[in-house]
C-alpha cells in the first residue's frame, strides 16, 4: 500500500509540475516554430529536399494550432486545488500578458503565408479567425485584471500582433488566384469608334460623294528581324536584376492566364536575343523566385509604402513595449514568479530578434532594390546592390536546379513484387514508394540549358509571323525530325498520344544507349547525355506528374508497359538486374509486324513499338541518330512546358521548381506560346472623300 501511495503522490507532483509549466512550454515552443519558420521557409524555393518540406509543413500547421490552443488555455481563470488564490492571480497576471505575442506568433513570418497556392484561397477563414482570435486575445487579458506596470507595454504589443495578423491576412488575399487576376487585367479597351465612322462613311454615300476607308495597322516592329546578325552580349548584375523585375510585372499575367500582345513579345525578344544564355536563365530565375515571394510570402504586402510602414511601426511598438515592461518591473519582480518573468523577456527578445532579421531580409531584397533603382535614388540602391551581390550573389541559383530522373528500363529490373510492397499496394502508398526508392535528381547541366536556348532561339529568329509562333509551340518532335530529314521514316512516333510519344522515345533511347558501343566518343557523349536526362525527366512528369501534362492515359500506358516488361525480363530468368542485357534481349525480338496487329488494344504497352522505333534509329548513323533524339526530345520538353496549366507551374514554384516552368518562361520571352493573342494593335482607318 505504501508503494502505492508513494506512485500516487508521484504522479499528483508530475502532473503540478506538468500544469504550471504546461503554458511556459507552449509560449516558447510557439516563438521556437516562428524562428524554424523564418529561418527555413525560404529554403524550399531552392530544395527539393521531402524531409525539409515534411518538416515545415509540420511547423506551418503546428505553428498557428499551438498558439490558439495556448490562448484558449489562458483564458481559464479557475485556481488549482492547493495553491494560493493571490499568488495565482499574480502568476495568471502576467501569463496573460503573453497573449499579445500569440497573436504577433499567428501573424507568421515574412518567409512564408501559405504553404501551398490552395493556402491563399482561405484568406477569408483566416479573416474570420483574426476577428476571432484578436477578441479572445483581448478577452483574456482583460480578464486577468492587468496592473498600470503590464496595461501600458500590453497595448503596444496588441498593436503589434493585430498590425501582424492583418498583414498575413492581407498577403493572402493579395495572392488568392481571382486577386492575381483582377489586378492584372488591364484597362478595358473599347478601341477606336466604329459605329461613329460607319455612320460618317454613310452619310457620305448618301450625299452623293465618292468615299474611300483607307486602313493602316498600327505600327510593329518585329525582334527577330532587328535582331538577326546580332553578337550576344552579357550585361551587368544589376542590368539583370532591373530587367528581371521589369519583366516580371508583364509575364506574371501567365501564371493567370492572361493573354500578351505583339508589344510585349517586341519587347521582350528585343531584350532575350542579345543575352548571353547564362543571363536569360538569370532573369527568368529571378522572375520565378520574385513569383514564389508574391504567392508564398509577405512580399506584396511589405513592399508597398504601407507595408513598409508598418513594418516600423511593428519594431517602433514591440520595443516601447520591452522598454516599459522592464522600465516599470524592474524594482517589482519579486511581485511576479521570476521564471515568467525571463519568460517574457525572451518573447520580448525573439520578437525584436525576429522582426529586425526580417527588415534586413527585406531591405537585401530584389524588390527593394528595383524599387530604389525606379525611384533613382542611386546611393542607396548602390547600397542595397552591394548587399545582394554578397547575400544572393549572381552565380547562385534562384531555384533547385534539379531535374528529376526515372528509368523504365531499370525499375522493371529492380521492383519486386515482395511483402512490403504488396502491403503499400493494399495501402494505396506504392506510388511513394517508388517515387522514394527509384527518382533521383541531377543537375540541369550548363550543356542541356544552352541546347534548348539555342533551339528556341533559332525557331524564333526563322519565324516571320503570328501563325507560325502558334504552330511552333503545338509541335512535339515533327519540326525537327522534319528539318532532319526523317518524318517520313519516324513521324509515326510523334503522331500518336504525346504520352505514347513519351514512352516510345523514353524506351528507345535506352535501347539505343545500351546498344551503342561508342556511346563516350567525344563528339557525341553530349548529346547521349542530354538526350537521357531529358528522356528519364519526361518519364518522371508522366509517372510522378502527370497533372503538368497534357490529358491522356499515361499512367494506364506506363503500367501496362511495365507489366509486358516484367513478364518478358522474368521469362529470360536474369541472374542479376543488367540493363544492357535487357535492352538487348527486347532489341532481340522480332518487330516487323506491328505489336497491336498481334495482340491488340487492349494492353497500352508501348515496349515492342519502342523496339520498331530504336531499331529505326540505329540504322543511322551514331552522331546523326543522336543528334535526331537530342532535338526531338527539346522539342517534345517545349511542347510540355507550353500546355502545362499555369496554376500547376505556380505549384511547382514551392517544391524547388521544374526544368518546366523555367522553359515555359524562356519560350514566353522569346515569343513562342499560346498566350500571345494580339497579334495587331488599333487599326487607323481614315476616310478619303473625293469630290465629283
Amino acid at each position: 500500500m505504501e508503494m502505492n501511495g508513494t506512485h500516487i503522490v508521484s504522479a499528483e507532483s508530475m502532473l503540478a509540475v506538468w500544469n504550471e509549466w504546461e503554458i511556459r512550454m507552449l509560449v516558447l515552443t510557439s516563438l521556437a516554430l516562428q524562428v524554424f519558420l523564418l529561418f527555413f521557409a525560404g529554403i524550399r524555393k531552392r530544395n527539393v529536399s521531402a524531409v525539409l518540406s515534411l518538416l515545415l509543413w509540420l511547423a506551418y500547421l503546428l505553428a498557428d494550432s499551438i498558439a490558439i490552443y495556448a490562448l484558449g488555455y489562458l483564458s481559464q481563470t479557475r485556481v488549482p486545488k492547493g495553491v494560493d488564490p493571490e499568488s495565482f492571480k499574480r502568476t495568471h497576471r502576467i501569463q496573460a500578458f503573453w497573449a499579445p505575442f500569440l497573436l504577433l506568433h499567428l501573424g507568421g513570418q515574412d518567409t512564408i503565408t501559405a504553404f501551398s497556392t490552395e493556402d491563399n484561397e482561405l484568406w477569408k477563414r483566416h479573416l474570420l479567425s483574426l476577428l476571432t482570435q484578436v477578441a479572445l486575445a483581448m478577452y483574456v487579458f482583460t480578464k486577468s485584471h492587468p496592473g498600470a506596470g503590464i496595461l501600458a507595454p500590453a497595448v503596444f504589443m496588441f498593436l503589434s500582433g493585430i498590425v501582424k495578423y492583418g498583414e498575413r491576412t492581407w498577403a493572402l488575399k493579395c495572392a488568392s488566384m481571382d486577386n492575381l487576376r483582377s489586378g492584372m487585367v488591364t484597362t478595358p479597351d473599347p478601341g477606336p469608334n466604329y459605329a461613329k465612322f460607319m455612320e460618317e462613311y454613310r452619310f457620305t454615300r448618301e450625299a452623293g460623294l465618292q468615299a474611300e476607308i483607307v486602313i493602316e495597322q498600327e505600327r510593329r516592329a518585329e525582334a527577330a528581324a532587328v535582331t538577326v546578325g546580332v553578337a550576344e552580349e552579357s550585361v551587368p548584375y544589376t542590368t539583370v536584376i532591373t530587367d528581371a523585375s521589369r519583366f516580371f510585372v508583364i509575364f506574371k499575367r501567365l501564371f493567370v492566364n492572361l493573354i500578351l500582345s505583339f508589344l510585349e513579345r517586341t519587347r521582350s525578344q528585343a531584350t532575350f536575343l542579345r543575352l548571353t544564355p547564362e543571363q536569360a536563365y538569370k532573369i527568368i530565375e529571378i522572375e520565378l523566385s520574385l513569383m514564389y515571394d508574391t504567392l508564398h510570402s509577405k512580399a506584396a504586402v511589405i513592399h508597398t509604402w504601407y507595408g513598409r510602414l508598418f513594418r516600423c511601426l511593428t519594431l517602433l511598438s514591440t520595443s516601447t513595449a520591452c522598454l516599459l515592461f522592464n522600465v516599470h518591473h524592474k524594482g517589482k519582480h519579486q511581485s511576479y514568479n521570476s521564471i515568467d518573468v525571463c519568460i517574457t523577456n525572451i518573447l520580448f527578445g525573439g520578437a525584436l530578434c525576429l522582426e529586425v532579421y526580417a527588415i534586413g531580409m527585406m531591405l537585401i531584397s530584389y524588390w527593394t532594390y528595383a524599387a530604389l533603382q525606379s525611384c533613382n535614388f542611386r546611393f542607396l540602391s548602390n547600397m542595397i546592390f552591394r548587399s545582394i551581390q554578397y547575400f544572393r550573389p549572381e552565380s547562385r541559383a534562384k531555384w533547385s536546379n534539379l531535374m528529376a530522373q526515372h528509368n523504365l528500363i531499370s525499375f522493371c529490373l529492380l521492383d519486386k513484387p515482395i511483402m512490403l510492397t504488396k502491403v503499400l499496394s493494399v495501402l494505396g502508398l506504392k506510388a511513394r514508394w517508388d517515387s522514394w526508392m527509384y527518382i533521383r535528381h541531377i543537375d540541369v547541366s550548363h550543356e542541356l540549358k544552352i541546347l534548348v536556348f539555342r533551339e528556341l532561339k533559332d525557331k524564333t529568329v526563322s519565324i516571320v509571323d503570328a501563325e507560325s509562333y502558334r504552330k511552333f509551340s503545338n509541335h512535339r518532335g515533327q519540326w525537327a525530325l522534319q528539318c532532319k530529314g526523317y518524318y517520313k521514316e519516324l513521324g509515326w512516333s510523334v503522331e500518336v498520344e504525346f504520352d505514347e510519344s513519351i514512352l516510345l522515345w523514353h524506351i528507345a533511347t535506352d535501347l539505343c544507349f545500351h546498344s551503342d558501343d561508342d556511346n563516350d566518343a567525344a563528339k557525341i557523349a553530349q548529346y547521349v547525355e542530354i538526350s537521357r536526362a531529358i528522356s528519364n525527366y519526361m518519364l518522371f512528369l508522366l509517372v510522378a506528374r502527370p497533372f503538368m501534362l497534357t490529358a491522356g492515359i499515361g499512367q494506364i500506358r506506363f503500367g501496362d508497359t511495365c507489366a509486358e516488361a516484367k513478364n518478358f525480363f522474368e521469362r529470360a530468368e536474369m541472374a542479376r538486374p543488367d540493363a544492357g542485357a535487357a535492352a538487348r534481349m527486347v532489341l532481340d525480338v522480332n518487330a516487323e509486324i506491328a505489336p497491336r496487329d498481334v495482340k491488340g488494344d487492349r494492353s497500352k504497352s508501348a515496349l515492342f513499338d519502342a523496339c520498331r522505333l530504336a531499331k529505326s534509329l540505329l540504322e543511322l548513323q551514331p552522331h546523326k541518330r543522336w543528334r535526331v533524339i537530342r532535338v526531338v526530345w527539346v522539342e517534345m520538353l517545349c511542347y510540355a512546358a507550353n500546355k502545362c496549366r499555369s496554376n500547376f507551374h505556380a505549384k511547382q514554384l514551392s517544391g524547388g521548381g521544374e526544368l518546366l516552368t523555367v522553359v515555359w518562361f524562356l519560350m514566353a520571352h522569346l515569343g513562342v506560346g499560346e498566350q500571345y493573342r494580339i497579334e495587331a494593335g488599333h487599326a487607323r482607318a481614315k476616310l478619303i472623300v473625293e469630290k465629283n
